[in-house]
């Protein structure tokens, strides 16, 4: 597998895992019914999203990236610090809507910098910023 597929692929594969997990965290926090159904749809869309980015990788004999363990950390307890703080609905949709972009912003800066990569991954990474774009607007009514 070409050097720059590879790396394109782990960081969709990271970003999605990161996403979903932040969804799984903050879903207890949910008390708005169409927020809670909004999270559980991303999330789905996520998942396969994230299968789809391992069997590409599985496929060409290379393996998933797992995040970082300080940047998960990190996310982790400052989401569980602002939920401390400020537990209500909107701040789930403020935390979610930071989240999708730091996650575009990731994509796309990969997706730059690994300009070589194959088209396939190229278009999962498009993809994944749709996802996140698309979450992003669906968000905001809960603001």
């Amino acid at each position: 597998m070409q050097e720059d597929t590879r790396r394109l692929l782990q960081e969709c594969n990271s970003g999605c895992k990161m996403a979903i997990n932040s969804m799984q965290q903050i879903q207890d926090y949910v008390t708005d019914e169409g927020l809670a159904t909004l999270i559980r749809e991303s999330t789905e869309r996520h998942e396969k999203l994230e299968a789809e980015s391992t069997k590409l990788l599985e496929e060409n004999g290379e393996y998933e990236k797992e995040p970082g363990v300080m940047a998960s950390a990190m996310s982790w307890l400052s989401t569980e610090m602002k939920m401390l703080v400020k537990r209500s609905d909107t701040e789930v949709a403020k935390i979610m809507m930071d989240g999708c972009n730091m996650g575009i912003q990731s994509i796309v800066e990969k997706s730059h910098e690994y300009a070589n990569a194959s088209e396939e991954s190229k278009k999962l990474a498009e993809r994944l910023v749709k996802e996140e774009e698309q979450f992003m607007r669906d968000l905001k009514e809960y603001l």
